[in-house]
């Protein structure tokens, strides 16, 4: 049987091996991804022969969503991609990044009102219209009509006398 990993407290971070129990993933894919740059540890590198790497929770959790990736089809070449537009060009936490996949060669993120396609360098792709406050105006606006006082959704700016929304269009 084999041998089960123990956690450390928080502070202490993660070993490799603990890592890797956690992720779902072989030492050398560990090994390659910190000696490439996809994902080095933050709490300590591996400086040499007989030192080892530390990741904190946070690593672990950019680790798993880059497994998720990979299980879900895309390369990790594609993957790597997607990680450096998320942490760079949009300054995303990986971890907390809601991603939507639509096929293996497209990586979907919501950015600063928009959903950005992470494997074209976060070109836009749609807007996002938030649509929250909705029912809330609309609510409002019944009231106000119910008091004989103009609806004030849709509007830019007050609605002249003479025009033909005011004379009820």
């Amino acid at each position: 049987m084999a041998k089960r990993a123990t956690l450390p407290p928080a502070g202490d971070g993660f070993s490799g091996p603990q890592v890797c129990e956690l992720v779902g993933i072989t030492y050398r894919q560990l090994d390659y991804w910190a000696r490439t740059g996809l994902l080095r540890p933050t709490l300590a590198e591996a400086r040499g022969s007989g030192t080892k790497r530390r990741y904190s929770y946070h690593d672990v959790l950019e680790l798993k969503v880059i497994k998720q990736l990979l299980d879900a089809g895309v390369s990790l070449q594609m993957a790597r991609r997607a990680v450096e537009c998320l942490r760079l060009d949009l300054g995303a936490d990986l971890a907390s990044a809601n991603l939507v996949l639509t096929g293996t060669h497209s990586v979907l993120a919501h950015s600063n009102g928009e959903v950005v396609d992470l494997l074209a360098g976060g070109q836009g792709v749609f807007n996002i219209v938030p649509l929250s406050g909705v029912v809330d105006e609309l609510a409002a606006d019944i009231v106000r009509i119910e008091r004989g006082e103009p609806a004030t959704s849709g509007r830019l700016g007050p609605v002249p006398a003479t025009s033909p929304r005011a004379a009820g269009e």
